[in-house]
């Protein structure tokens, strides 16, 4: 066990505190917040200026499924705080995911992947680009020398640090340096730690992945994906996935996360202290055979790290009958997802009968007893006492 906890406040979320809460540009009639522009057509004056941005002369908008001035402002944002020359919006994290991937590889290619990487990620690999001759070789994220030796030949490698239900991290800088020197594109979910806790780039990754859904909309009320690396890469996914697949992020649902990434910094630093709060009891709880979070493992990639988020897991021993356990909890509730306000919490007993082909849990071995935490805003004494006397209602 790790007895080291970071500061509430990483020196991290400090530094980019002034681009989160104020927008970067001047904006019309000098609002404080960025307008959304809800239109899906642009209109010219003069045929020459339509002209112009058809021949590559111009740069004014067109039409919003290609860009939108209040998306541009989330890019723009996310690419700054990323650390990297541009970024992407997309309609959810899984259209981002998608379209950093799809660019990148053809039929006959190989992906090396994480284990325990995310559901629908898994899927697209398993049902989807296999169907077209891309095969995904998995690999165990904590042995770094193991990744290594997978990467020669590879056209791709996709990280999660941590990935997820087993929190386990990734050496991002010996894997972004021998990605690089082979010429394999690395791509990392980075919607755990959110920029104020890891920039991916300052390790040689060369593309990041947001569901911005989660933590950087925070308030359980949008759907949004987002992709920061070098203009290059991004110019690639623009013209191989971007602009015909359709997944754009629209104006509102932009404006959305802007509004929850001016109160990024603070919310964080609650998850980060609530998800400790619940680690720390369950850690020294006789029910709980282990504790799936970075703040209480040692791994690899813990390094990168300069925060946490809240979510994690843990593993109930067969003493707890994880259906009442689950039934009894009364400050956090039952769902999918995470990063809002509310705290949630998802069985893994349930999520390996999961239908559907390609189930990651029943894949990689995920334990019948662990559950994910999603640690909100909530008052953590609370947290702790409801998550106990879930534990104690559900002991046989």
């Amino acid at each position: 066990m790790n007895d080291h906890f970071p500061s509430p406040l990483p020196a991290a979320s400090d530094r980019l505190t002034p681009d989160l809460i104020a927008p970067h540009d001047p904006m019309p009639h000098g609002a404080c917040s960025v307008p959304v522009f809800q239109t899906s057509s642009f209109l010219f004056d003069r045929y020459e200026d339509l002209a112009a941005v058809f021949a590559g002369e111009s740069s004014r908008y067109v039409y919003s499924r290609g860009n939108n001035p209040t998306v541009a402002e989330l890019e723009s944002l996310i690419a700054r705080m990323e650390g990297v020359e541009a970024a992407r919006g997309f309609a959810s994290g899984m259209a981002a995911i998608a379209a950093a991937v799809i660019p990148f590889v053809q039929s006959g290619d190989r992906i090396v992947a994480v284990e325990n990487l995310y559901s629908d990620a898994f899927r697209l690999f398993e049902c989807l680009l296999k169907k077209f001759g891309v095969t995904t070789q998995y690999v165990d994220g904590t042995d770094t020398q193991a990744v290594l030796d997978a990467l020669p030949g590879a056209a791709l490698i996709y990280l999660e640090s941590p990935a997820s239900w087993s929190f386990t991290t990734q050496d991002l800088r010996a894997i972004g340096a021998e990605a690089r020197r082979l010429g394999v594109i690395s791509v990392i979910d980075n919607s755990w730690a959110t920029p104020l806790y890891q920039r991916p780039a300052e390790f040689g990754i060369d593309l990041v992945v947001h569901a911005a859904s989660k933590y950087l909309a925070g308030h359980s009320d949008t759907l949004a994906g987002l992709i920061a690396g070098p203009k290059a890469l991004l110019a690639r996914i623009d013209h191989e996935a971007y602009h015909f697949l359709g997944g754009k992020l629209s104006p509102f649902d932009a404006w959305l996360v802007l509004r929850g990434m001016r109160t990024l910094h603070l919310r964080m630093a609650r998850h980060m202290q609530n998800g400790l709060a619940l680690g720390r009891a369950l850690s020294a709880h006789p029910a709980v055979a282990r504790v799936r979070h970075p703040a209480f493992e040692a791994n690899p990639g813990n390094a990168c790290l300069s925060g946490y988020g809240g979510l994690f897991a843990f593993d109930l021993n067969s003493s707890v009958d994880i259906p009442r356990f689950t039934n009894a909890l009364k400050v956090v509730k039952i769902g999918v997802s995470w990063g809002g306000p509310e705290s949630l919490v998802i069985p893994a007993q349930a999520a390996l009968s999961l239908s559907g082909p390609a189930n990651v849990f029943q894949r990689f071995g995920t334990p019948t007893g662990s559950v994910r935490l999603a640690a909100g805003l909530e008052n953590a004494d609370d947290l702790v006492a409801d998550v106990l006397q879930a534990i104690a209602e559900a002991r046989q």
